[in-house]
């Protein structure tokens, strides 16, 4: 793999991670520094061959993976674990040069991954079920009866470019964990960490005696896509990425289960009852990690009237003193978006939002390729920069009377991943918890708080199934009843 000589690809082997080897003289493509533009390298491009070889390697291993022992499983997840901490530093800098997200985003990447490959492995001990009373109806009398739950079959893990280190390990882990050998899919744009998370899985299952083909990979474009998800070899799809793609995949995949992981555009309410700088504090620090492109970070903030100026008082200094610049220099806050078409669009969206009768208070420009940290104030809720997830540096302000009229603005979004409220009356808390329609509600914190343990997932538009270690591997097994009349 032809590489930009500052980073060490050493350990990633040429070609496709296919079946029992890596498939050689795979075309080619550049994956680049977002930044600059420089090449970081040339990462192979699968072919709908290469989906086919997959699938049928995926297959034809299920029923080995399946029989791997809990010991077995828990050793191979372990391993990664370990070999992925001792890596850390060169994952932290391959992240930086595909992604173009700031090193200290990067760094937070690493450390979530390996909470999620850690906790993978212990859920392991609690894949288990029960027993069923079945003499509870008399037909049942003298009968014995429990359900144990099994891997579903073959994975296919689809994942975007915004964290694809700790996205793909979302999908591969728990499918592991759960007995079912996974082919992941990764983001054009950044293909580079999953390929090396995908040699470091299979150099630990060999070492415990478990398939190669227990994880492929294949790159490529939506039609590579296509051809995984529509294969009826494959039992389940977990999906992370937009809703128009996740809701056509869903449609693509059925009868096949499918777990999507979908857009949003996520809400903090200020309460009349919140600490303004508080507040504000949060806002910045939850819209604009990772340049703003992640599905939870703050893009709609809804103000209770009360509070409002002095909210923005204490929000516009926070917004100012942001530094945009190089990823890798540690004072950076914010760098470019992805690539120049997500800038561009970004850009018309606030163009479209003052043109609408937004005010702009801060950025709204380019500035050395990177859209400025933006804070848009009474956005009409007809704008794309309100109403559709931005994925970009942009948050949007609008005042309403009380928290009344705040949780019936944030329910009126088609989508309903994460929201949070900042307030001081504990009755305003359980309210926002009752009321809002979303997957997660997190109460004096951004929305973006995730804990990797914890169940996370969304409703609406948003998708549908939970990740997060226990909750994953319980969408990705089955349960199978025993029914015992004994002679």
């Amino acid at each position: 793999m032809d590489q930009r000589p500052d980073l060490c690809l050493a350990s990633i082997p040429h070609g496709l991670p296919l079946g029992p080897g890596w498939v050689q003289g795979v075309p080619t493509s550049e994956v680049v520094f977002p930044f600059d533009g420089s090449v970081v390298a040339h990462a192979p491009v699968g072919l709908v061959e290469h989906a086919q070889r997959a699938l049928g390697a995926g297959a034809a291993a299920t029923s080995t993976v399946g029989r791997l022992t809990s010991k077995v499983r828990r050793e191979i997840l372990l391993d990664v674990h370990e070999a992925l901490r001792s890596r850390a530093d060169e994952l932290v800098a391959l992240l930086v040069a595909e992604t173009g997200k700031v090193r200290r985003d990067c760094e937070m990447e690493v450390s979530r991954t390996l909470v999620t490959w850690s906790a993978a492995a212990e859920e392991i001990a609690h894949i288990h079920g029960e027993t069923v009373p079945l003499d509870l109806q008399s037909s049942g009398a003298g009968m014995y009866g429990f359900w144990t739950r099994r891997p579903i079959g073959l994975v296919v893990g689809i994942t975007g470019f915004n964290a694809p280190l700790l996205l793909a390990s979302h999908k591969i882990a728990p499918s592991l964990a759960a007995g079912c050998p996974v082919i992941c899919k990764p983001a054009p744009a950044t293909p580079l960490t999953t390929l090396w998370l995908a040699a470091l899985v299979r150099e630990a299952a060999t070492a415990h005696g478990a398939p190669p083909e227990i994880i492929q990979v294949v790159t490529g474009d939506a039609e590579v896509g296509r051809h995984l998800v529509t294969d009826p070899r494959v039992a389940a799809v977990s999906f992370t990425g937009s809703d128009a793609v996740g809701h056509q995949i869903a449609r693509d995949a059925a009868p096949r289960k499918t777990l999507l992981e979908l857009g949003s555009n996520a809400a903090l309410i200020v309460d009349a009852e919140a600490d303004p700088a508080r507040a504000a504090e949060a806002v910045v620090r939850g819209g604009y990690y990772f340049n703003g492109q992640a599905c939870i970070a703050v893009q709609r903030v809804v103000v209770c009237e009360a509070v409002r100026e002095a909210f923005l008082a204490e929000l516009t200094p926070r917004v100012e003193a942001l530094r945009v610049g190089d990823p890798r220099d540690p004072a950076t806050d914010v760098a470019p978006l992805i690539d120049a078409a997500a800038t561009e669009r970004t850009l018309r969206w606030v163009a479209e939002a003052e043109r609408l009768g937004a005010q702009i208070l801060h950025g709204g420009r380019a500035t050395a390729g990177a859209v400025e940290p933006t804070v848009l104030l009474d956005v009409p809720e007809s704008a794309q920069a309100w109403g559709e997830e931005i994925f970009a540096p942009v948050i949007g302000v609008r005042s309403v009377p009380d928290l009344d009229a705040a949780l019936e603005m944030v329910n009126r979004s088609r989508y309903g991943l994460h929201a949070s409220i900042f307030t001081r009356s504990l009755t305003n808390a359980f309210r926002a918890i009752d009321e809002l329609e979303v997957g997660g509600v997190v109460v004096n914190e951004v929305p973006g708080f995730r804990s990797d343990i914890m169940p996370y997932g969304g409703v609406k538009d948003s998708g549908i199934g939970r990740e997060g270690p226990r909750f994953a591997i319980e969408e990705l097994t089955v349960t199978r009843m025993a029914i015992i009349r004994p002679d």
